[in-house]
C-alpha cells in the first residue's frame, strides 16, 4: 500500500451519504488526537502515520499506523486484530467486524470511549513492533 497524496479534505467533502461523511470528519479528529499525525490519503483510504510490516513467511509492505475509509456502507476502521478486542466490541455499540476491520454505519451510536480504547490498543501494537506473527517497525 502506498500513500497517494491529494487533498483529505477534498476527497471527504465528495463523501456520501452525508452521514458517512460526518463521521469521516469526526474519525479524521478522533485518529489525529490519537496518533498526533495528520490524516494522509492511501488511496481511498485515511491514514495516519506510516510503518513497515514483516510476516515471518517474508511477505511485507507498508501501511498506515492507524486508518479507516468511509465507504457507502458503513465506516470501515482498520485494526490490528478485532479479535484482540472482543471485550470492548461487546460494549461498543451497533457494528460488524471481520478479522482486521470494524464496520460502524452510524458512529453517532457507539460507545466513543469504547471506540477510543480500541483505537488506543491498536495503535499501541503498532508502535510496540507487532508480536511473533508480524513485526512492525515506524517508519512517520
Amino acid at each position: 500500500m502506498k500513500k497517494t497524496g491529494g487533498s483529505v479534505g477534498a476527497f471527504v467533502a465528495g463523501v456520501t451519504p452525508a452521514k458517512r461523511r460526518r463521521d469521516a470528519e469526526t474519525l479524521i479528529a478522533l485518529l489525529s488526537e490519537i496518533t498526533g499525525r495528520d490524516p494522509e490519503l492511501w488511496g481511498t483510504i485515511i491514514g495516519f502515520g506510516s510503518c513497515h510490516y514483516r510476516y515471518p513467511t517474508g511477505v511485507e509492505g507498508d501501511m498506515p499506523l492507524a486508518a479507516f475509509a468511509p465507504r457507502a456502507a458503513a465506516s470501515t476502521i482498520y485494526l490490528d486484530a478485532a479479535a484482540a478486542h472482543a471485550d470492548e466490541l461487546a460494549r461498543l455499540g451497533p457494528h460488524t467486524s471481520s478479522v482486521t476491520c470494524l464496520y460502524i454505519k452510524d458512529l453517532e451510536q457507539v460507545d466513543e470511549a469504547v471506540l477510543r480504547g480500541i483505537l488506543e490498543s491498536s495503535l499501541a501494537y503498532a508502535v510496540g513492533g507487532g508480536d511473533d506473527d508480524v513485526a512492525i517497525t515506524v517508519t512517520g
